[in-house]
């Protein structure tokens, strides 16, 4: 055999050897399922070079039946007990501690370093459980019982606003998610997210999380794909009361803000480009979310005249 052909026979057997590896499917995750975009369309997030995996790229109908689903659990998930909330919430945190080497992994696959990605899953359990410590408390922290010169109670409650449409921070995969969700079902909101779209792998991970966990389907929704594309029907949904944008972009905050007008939207703007700051955990995140309801109440008389309770 000469050398020539000796060559190719060795050159044949190496590639024999080789073998393509398998990138995972990341779906996105509506109402406790996991369905594929309606779109039939993807995309393959990459760290420099190398793929990480096949990402759904969401539609305008993916975000329409996540709210959808989110309007739908909206009644039993703010008809839940604080304290329900708030077990689940911890749940939540024990169920991603069970998993932070694969959140680890994935972390490092989109460019993290070992250190840093281990940083992240554990400041996101931290954070996690934080926020379920206030589930319980934050009525009395902006609650409050009004003077009034009638002869009547005066409560001022916070109440769930309803559907919150979440745009996620870009440049972090989970620790930017954690971040925006949990402090808006913690009073019994629910949600539909759209992940950073350059790292989105933690994102649908957590949505597994979330299903092996005790959160009842369609209180946390989670799309991949593009601001580009979706950010404008986050915004001008009838549905969705209110917006959560991440980021600093005035042209997007602007543009965000008309479109919220029809329907009198909330939106709120948050940078978090100091994601590790101690700023992040505050129970103020979570008063954004909420809508304060009076109620008035006659004091009823009883006994001697002028007396009453």
């Amino acid at each position: 055999m000469n050398s020539a052909v000796k060559k190719i026979v060795y050159n044949n057997t190496n590639n024999m050897n080789k073998r393509l590896e398998v990138l995972k499917t990341y779906k996105i995750y509506i109402g406790g399922k996991f369905p594929r975009t309606e779109s039939g369309r993807y995309y393959t997030p990459k760290n420099g070079n190398t793929p990480l995996g096949n990402s759904c790229l969401s539609s305008r109908k993916d975000f329409r039946n996540a709210v959808v689903a989110a309007r739908d659990a909206f009644g039993g998930w703010s008809g839940a007990t604080a304290y329900n909330r708030s077990q689940i919430l911890y749940r939540i945190a024990e169920m991603l501690e069970g998993r932070k080497a694969q959140f680890m992994d994935e972390l490092t696959k989109q460019g993290s370093t070992k250190v840093a990605a281990e940083k992240e899953v554990n400041e996101s359990i931290d954070r996690i459980i934080y926020y379920a410590g206030w589930a319980d408390k934050y009525t009395q922290l902006f609650s409050a019982v009004n003077p009034v010169a009638t002869s009547h109670f005066n409560f001022t409650l916070p109440e769930p606003t309803g559907v919150v449409s979440i745009i996620a921070p870009e440049d972090t995969s989970l620790i930017g998610l954690i971040s925006t969700i949990i402090p808006v079902i913690v009073s019994g909101n629910t949600c539909v997210v759209l992940a950073s779209e350059n790292k989105p792998l933690c994102a649908i991970t957590f949505a597994e999380v979330i299903n092996s966990s005790d959160v009842p389907g369609g209180v946390i929704n989670i799309l991949t794909g593009t601001r580009k594309e979706l950010q404008s029907h986050m915004a001008s949904h009838m549905d969705v009361n209110a917006l959560l944008y991440s980021g600093n972009d005035k042209k997007e905050i602007t543009a965000l803000q008309k479109q919220a007008v029809e329907n009198l939207k909330r939106v709120v703007v948050r940078d978090f480009s100091a994601i590790y700051d101690e700023k992040h955990n505050n129970p103020y995140y979570i008063e954004d979310f909420v809508e304060m309801k009076t109620t008035w109440h006659p004091i009823e008389k009883i006994g001697a005249a002028g007396s009453g309770y």
